[in-house]
């Protein structure tokens, strides 16, 4: 559990016994409080500050790793606009035209 910062254990027994109000006061002081129920981590609070640095942990690694794939299989061949828009059976002057026809 390498995102969490110094996680403190609770079990299920002792949350229901400090109750919500006390796990929260202890996410929110910057603590990660992992439930577990016979000695495994069945669930963990975190602060929503820590939740929205842990989301942009994710996001920052999942750009890394499509531009490590890219790099790793990037051949130098580049498709230009327009074989796409065949590709599709459009042109340049048929995506115009039904732009037009939308106003």
């Amino acid at each position: 559990m390498a995102l969490l910062h110094d996680p403190h254990q609770v079990s299920v027994t002792e949350a229901a016994q400090r109750g919500v109000a006390g796990l929260v006061a202890e996410a929110e002081a910057g603590a990660d409080v992992v439930v577990t129920r016979r000695h495994q981590p069945v669930a963990v609070l975190v602060s929503f500050q820590r939740l929205e640095q842990i989301d942009t942990v994710l996001s920052d690694l999942h750009d890394l790793a499509l531009v490590l794939a890219r790099s790793a299989t990037d051949t130098g061949h580049r498709t230009s606009i327009d074989d796409v828009l065949t590709a599709f059976g459009h042109t340049r002057e048929s995506l115009a035209a039904s732009g037009d026809d939308e106003h």
